[in-house]
């Protein structure tokens, strides 16, 4: 069983804590009033001895160690696949729970992937330390996806993603920001330099997220698939995905397209995504009122909109479009959800206030 003291101050521990994602772990804690009784914060020796400003006051960033995070209760890690396969189980067996935002055990069958909302009880059951937090876009899609599954049960499951530049972390954001000026302040004709990305970004969409896999998906795409079945627990569920990067800052953008074991309709939908945790309908086409990247980001709950028929599936489908914030919903609010989840009852229905 994996549980923390519920209503008690804990010892909080973040790897990557000068990251992109591991400052807004800071800021959810802060804003969701998180029970820390201590807060470390660790990172590179570039950085060690910097002092961040907290609500827990000013603290200096420390040089990482095992032995220092298993004397916490709960971990969060954001750094990188190779630190987390090095350096997470040491921290687990030393007591500390693990919360890791890379891919690095998203894939193995004794650690739980969650999304909070869907598989909380995974989570709290686990006989492993270690939990996973998915990829960005697969956080962000299933918010809309599961709830619609438990109602009409998911067939087939269609998508298309237009990511955010923070998705390669702070350096992708700095380049396409800098890139931008690079371009508006250049002579026409001008095309900004590219060292993150596969291709220039500004004023540009790039259909090649990570490496491609022999079967020609990215393995972006594929994640998204493998993903999806392990948390919701379907384990043949057809996934297939396009993902495309964009010249946005942090929030990702979906179109999905879904064909359903039972009829659907556009106002039952409607209702089901109103009332899911963690979701915000955003769907009055009348009044321009849809999901967007400019409205999503900096957001905590994922927007769902543009829900209507699909004229390929009939009343066996629906197409809809999500936007989330890639730094909140698919890293640093998941996370800390996670850590809220298993600190309530083994058996209790997490829906937290967002």
């Amino acid at each position: 069983m994996v549980s923390l003291p519920a209503n008690t101050p804990l010892k909080v521990g973040i790897c990557g804590a000068t990251g992109a994602v591991g400052k807004e772990i800071v800021g959810v804690l802060e804003k969701r009033g998180f029970p820390v009784k201590e807060l470390h914060l660790f990172g590179s020796e570039r950085s060690a001895g910097r002092k961040v400003s907290t609500k827990w006051g000013e603290i200096a960033i420390e040089d990482f160690s095992v032995e220092k995070a298993s004397k916490l209760d709960v971990v969060f890690v954001s750094v990188s696949g190779d630190f987390s396969k090095q350096y997470c189980d040491g921290i687990a067996a030393g007591g500390a729970i693990v919360i890791d935002n890379s891919s690095a055990f998203r894939y193995e069958p004794d650690v739980c992937l969650c999304v909070p909302e869907i598989n909380a009880e995974a989570a709290r059951s686990s006989k492993r330390k270690v939990i996973a937090n998915p990829n960005c876009t697969t956080a962000i899609g299933l918010m809309a996806l599961y709830p619609l599954h438990k109602k009409y049960g998911l067939k087939k499951v269609i998508m298309s993603t237009y990511q955010a530049a923070s998705g390669a972390g702070a350096e992708g954001m700095a380049e396409l920001f800098n890139g931008v000026k690079e371009v508006v302040n250049g002579p026409e004709g001008t095309v900004a330099k590219n060292q993150i990305f596969a291709h220039p970004l500004p004023f540009n969409l790039i259909p090649h997220i990570d490496v491609f896999q022999e079967n020609l998906y990215t393995k972006e795409e594929m994640k998204v698939t493998w993903e999806a079945r392990k948390i919701m627990d379907v384990p043949n569920l057809p996934v297939s995905c396009t993902a495309v990067r964009i010249p946005t800052l942090r929030a990702h953008a979906e179109a999905i397209t879904i064909e359903t074991e039972r009829p659907i309709d556009v106002a039952g939908a409607r209702a089901v995504l109103a009332a899911a945790p963690g979701v915000r309908l955003s769907d009055d086409p009348a009044k321009k009122l849809y999901p967007m990247p400019l409205t999503a980001s900096t957001a905590y709950p994922v927007e769902v909109g543009r829900v209507r028929n699909s004229v390929v599936f009939g009343d066996h489908g629906l197409d809809f479009f999500v936007c989330g914030d890639q730094l909140l919903r698919g890293a640093a609010l998941n996370a800390v959800l996670v850590a809220e989840a298993i600190s309530q009852p083994v058996g209790s229905t997490f829906a937290p206030a967002l």
